[in-house]
């Protein structure tokens, strides 16, 4: 049975800002490369997610600007919901806010915040999660946003955290990845992704079809002879799989144009995930086939 029930979306992660120049014409290509949200991830050693995001909102008036995704432990809720808000205000509406447990433990080390365990941090991010939603529904506490709910995406892979996203977030951020004891992120095979879809879709049970699906592809190339790539990179990683295996991991898009749509259609189809984040890096090269499932969808 197919689960494609809304338009593809497309967002940029957004790796650096440079300077003032140089950011608002890649803002501008972002917006006529035709995507839809310009997004910032929330890392030490890049710039920070609201002021980059405040400013894109100004370069166009089209494209959403949202975190992808904030770390709930390097924000307060109150100070939080300040930011959300100004920038929905600044942008008349167009934000959408991204949040999740963080993973990269030496980043944590680096802030002098404690890495939790798992768990932990899931529960920090519930608390996060309700207070700042809270606060952004009260006109006391800060100037109502322009929106009457701001859009929440809620990120990862856990069960708990995929449960809580499922049940209480309009946007459902799957990583495609693991997070190891020491931080680091290994993918998902399909099989591993197909069962978080499954946890997921069930844990979210009548809101299934209202939930907007996102996930994070890593890795774009448009080529005609998908196995060397997958060769190329299978090498360069050190990684122990086969080229077919690394083509169908679920980050990854090898192909054609044409390959490259037909699996994502597909993927629509059977997981009900239509909203499709890609790095900067690649969205010239994901472009095409932006084009090509925008006809697929009849939409400009």
């Amino acid at each position: 049975m197919s689960l494609a029930s809304r338009a593809f979306r497309f967002g940029v992660n957004m790796l650096a800002v440079g300077d003032t120049e140089s950011w608002r014409r890649r803002v501008r290509w972002v917006d006529e490369l035709g995507y839809d949200v310009v997004l910032v991830p929330d890392h030490l050693g890049v710039p920070s997610p609201w002021p980059a995001l405040a400013v894109a909102a100004q370069i166009s008036d089209r494209l959403r600007v949202g975190p992808f995704v904030l770390n709930a432990a390097f924000t307060n809720p109150a100070l939080l919901a300040r930011d959300v808000a100004t920038v929905d205000q600044l942008s008349d509406g167009r934000v959408e806010f991204g949040i999740g447990t963080g993973y990269a433990r030496a980043e944590f080390e680096s802030a002098g915040i404690e890495y939790l365990p798992p768990g932990r941090r899931v529960d920090h991010l519930a608390d996060t999660v309700q207070k700042t939603m809270s606060f952004l529904s009260d006109p006391d506490f800060t100037p109502r946003p322009v929106q009457s709910r701001i859009p929440l995406l809620l990120g990862g892979n856990g069960d708990r955290l995929l449960r809580m996203a499922a049940e209480r977030a309009d946007i459902v951020g799957y990583t495609a990845a693991k997070t190891g004891r020491d931080g680091a992120l290994a993918p998902l095979t399909a099989a591993e992704f197909g069962d978080r879809v499954a946890y997921a879709r069930a844990a979210a049970g009548s809101r299934a079809d209202v939930v907007e699906w996102n996930l994070l592809i890593q890795i774009v190339e448009v080529t005609d002879d998908p196995i060397a790539v997958a060769e190329e990179h299978i090498a360069r990683w050190g990684l122990t799989i086969g080229p077919q295996e690394f083509c169908d991991l679920p980050s990854v898009l090898i192909g054609s144009v044409s390959d490259l749509a037909g699996r994502l259609v597909e993927l629509r189809e059977n997981t009900g995930i239509g909203y499709i984040t890609v790095l900067e890096p690649v969205c010239e090269q994901f472009a095409p086939v932006i084009a090509r499932l925008r006809e697929i969808d009849g939409t400009p």
